[in-house]
């Protein structure tokens, strides 16, 4: 296995564990370093509102001993806020700026997506979390509107960046959009630097091939985890025994428990949040449609908490 190296953080193998927007929290996160991914993010944060220390946003950039390395995910559009930034970053292993976001607020405050209409932007606040003295990566898209990726990829090396994360999509694209993956390839092709590729990653056969038809170096995953994040468990079998275990409706119910479990241990109970998630956990399971009703139709932790436990003895019931 190639080792993957940003800055001075050495991974254990190429699979990342991608930042999502009311996903990737501190319980997420160490389900899926449990099952081996090798790096996680916070998800994405906007700097005014670290800056501003936004309960809901502190509570987001909580991390504990396990969770490492870490790194925290960022945008904005002030360089000079990018500096002010800085000592809210020493928790974390490094710092990754969001370029690629979609979402038409972050885009109304000229940030996330819209950062790719001004690569010079994008280098200048590279040059100045440069100073934090952690290794500094950025997660592109293609481009806002038109392909500028290989532009973008040039400038943000040039900057001094460690790493960078290659969305395959245009901004304006949706993931019925097939993500290209030949731009990664020309993008690897001109850095030197380590490019790590992500889109259209579903299941374990996907990372491996992506490794190979882009050479990139690394290999970032989002929604092929979402709903089982035991998928780094799978491509790390796949990539040893040329095989993989696939998960059973009874191991997606016992993820759904322990991400409610390690919520409760580090006091991160948000149910909005345990229902968006546990309505990803139970894709796959019998009734899987009724059971997110009933989920949904939960009021409280301990609902929840009977609803998981009632499936579980049904399902064992149903096997013996």
């Amino acid at each position: 296995m190639k080792q993957v190296k940003i800055g001075n953080i050495k991974l254990k193998n190429p699979f990342i564990l991608a930042p999502m927007v009311d996903v990737t929290d501190l319980p997420f996160r160490l389900l899926c370093r449990k099952a081996g991914a090798s790096l996680a993010y916070t998800e994405m944060l906007y700097i005014d509102a670290i800056l501003h220390e936004n309960p809901k946003t502190k509570k987001l950039m909580q991390t504990s001993k396990a969770d490492k390395p870490l790194g925290i995910q960022i945008t904005g559009n002030s360089e000079k806020e990018f500096e002010k930034l800085i000592p809210y970053a020493k928790n974390f292993d490094l710092i990754d700026i969001n370029c690629g976001c979609p979402s038409i607020k972050l885009i109304g405050n000229q940030a996330g997506s819209f950062l790719l209409n001004n690569p010079e932007k994008i280098a200048g606040m590279i040059k100045i979390l440069k100073k934090s003295g952690k290794p500094i990566t950025a997660k592109i898209r293609l481009g806002f509107k038109s392909n500028n990726a290989l532009k973008i990829a040039k400038m943000i090396e040039k900057a001094g960046a460690d790493a960078i994360t290659v969305h395959a999509r245009l901004a304006i694209h949706g993931n019925n959009i097939p993500a290209d993956w030949k731009q990664i390839k020309l993008i690897k092709q001109n850095l030197k630097i380590p490019v790590i590729g992500n889109g259209d990653i579903l299941k374990p056969e996907d990372a491996l091939r992506m490794l190979k038809e882009t050479g990139c170096d690394a290999v970032m995953i989002a929604r092929g985890a979402l709903s089982n994040p035991l998928i780094f468990k799978q491509i790390l079998q796949l990539m040893k025994t040329g095989k993989y275990e696939k998960i059973t409706e009874k191991q997606k119910i016992s993820q759904f428990k322990q991400y409610i479990k390690l919520a409760k241990k580090h006091n991160i109970i948000d149910i909005g949040r345990i229902k968006y998630l546990g309505s990803n956990f139970l894709k796959g399971i019998s009734n899987a449609s009724k059971l997110r009703q009933k989920l949904m139709s939960c009021k409280s932790l301990k609902e929840i908490e009977t609803l998981i436990t009632d499936i579980n003895l049904k399902n064992t019931w149903q096997k013996n």
